[in-house]
């Protein structure tokens, strides 16, 4: 019985082909349109999340335990060197890229009669090529190893310090033993990243250097890059399971990464309000489409009942004009959208520098699978729900009030 539903439903929907065609194009449109809001805001998402992770976090971090919760107020306590052997152990059979330090500290910079406050990073200047991919030096040139005392100054904060590169500063701190330490440098450039805020006070400097002005060894965590985004979680609990015991702390990026997460979070309840409003539009348009192919049919209806088709046959009858609207519609939305977002994407979307982002960029549609599979899905949702109540009307129809319909 359902092949046969299907097989009439597609004849039925052949038959009335000025109408269908206007149902196919409401509901490819709304696919069509839903898929471009989707991937234009997964593009930005993943844009973020790659941004964040090849800026400041990298995929995984490893903390001496309680940093996180304690560590500003009491930074040396926190501080550890990652053995030979710990390292090996972080790099085995995992696709991992680098492993750079961090240590982390904060102080005064100073240039002629300017100073103002900062939080620096000690990082390895030969390490950070991949690490930091997401950084753009705006002017100036990169740390480098063959440059001990160069220092880069995020693009906000030497702005409010009036120098560029070339410039000396001088950095004051606290060392662990609670006394005051200085040590001159050379600003070598000028980055800017995603995060707006960030770039307005912070700044980079050797490692080595940092461990001199502070006086300290090792470093506060290591920041580990790998191959792809989608093997953190795998990564996470391998190294997990090989480090249990010891007191190390593996934290992966999106727990501390708060701005994406928000935005994340945003982008999402907007998506989910977009595919509200198009399956509501989706449904409107079959309801209306399916209940003036009803009526048009009463007669017809009215014969087929005569002849002893069930009620349950007519009601299937309905469904499955529904459902292939649903499914000429939703591939006719997937087409349509794969190709604008190909063609958009090739164009590129100029974006000026959203609230606490630094720059702006060109933005582009990325279309995934599972994106377009829910679209296609829901596309025959919303018509098999659209036609739940025409199809129940035809077929609770009177036969003898239905024959007498086109008389």
């Amino acid at each position: 019985m359902v092949k046969l539903s299907f097989a009439l439903a597609f004849r039925n929907i052949v038959r009335n082909g000025r109408r269908s065609v206007m149902a196919v194009l409401a509901i490819g449109f709304g696919i069509t349109s839903l898929l471009l809001a989707a991937g234009f805001i997964e593009w930005n998402l993943r844009y973020g999340r790659e941004s964040t992770i090849h800026s400041q976090l990298g995929h995984i971090r490893l903390f001496k335990p309680g940093y996180l919760e304690s560590g500003q107020s009491d930074p040396f306590a926190f501080l550890f060197p990652l053995k030979p052997e710990q390292l090996a152990l972080v790099k085995a059979d995992l696709p991992v890229s680098t492993i750079a330090p961090r240590l982390f500290f904060s102080g005064l910079a100073s240039h002629e009669e300017a100073t103002i406050s900062f939080i620096g990073e000690g990082v390895d200047p030969d390490l950070e090529g991949d690490l930091s991919g997401s950084i753009t030096i705006v002017d100036g040139q990169a740390m480098s190893s063959g440059d001990p005392r160069g220092i880069l100054l995020g693009q906000g904060l030497a702005a409010n310090l009036g120098v560029k590169p070339g410039d000396t500063i001088v950095l004051v701190v606290n060392t662990a033993g609670g006394r005051i330490n200085a040590v001159e440098g050379t600003v070598r450039g000028l980055f800017a990243t995603i995060t707006k805020a960030y770039d307005d006070s912070a700044l980079r400097v050797p490692i080595t250097i940092a461990r001199q002005l502070l006086k300290v060894d090792g470093a506060h965590s290591y920041a580990v890059l790998l191959d792809r985004t989608e093997d953190t979680d795998a990564a996470l609990a391998t190294l997990e399971a090989r480090f249990s015991g010891q007191p190390i702390e593996f934290v992966p990026w999106y727990k501390m990464a708060d701005f994406y997460n928000k935005t994340a979070e945003l982008f999402g309840k907007q998506v989910g309000v977009v595919r509200l409003i198009i399956a509501v539009i989706i449904m409107l348009s079959i309801a209306n489409s399916l209940m003036m192919s009803v009526l048009e049919r009463t007669g017809e209806i009215g014969t087929m009942m005569a002849v002893g088709t069930r009620r349950a046959e007519i009601l299937s009858l309905f469904l499955a004009e529904g459902v292939l609207l649903g499914c000429f519609g939703g591939a006719l939305g997937l087409l349509v959208g794969w190709l604008a977002a190909l063609g958009i994407s090739a164009i590129g979307i100029p974006m000026p520098a959203p609230p606490g982002m630094a720059f702006g960029y060109t933005a582009e549609i990325l279309l995934t699978w599972p994106m377009a599979l829910q679209g296609f899905f829901l596309a025959i949702a919303t018509t098999l729900l659209a036609s739940i109540y025409p199809a129940w009307k035809a077929s609770r129809k009177v036969i003898v009030d239905a024959l007498r319909h086109n008389r």
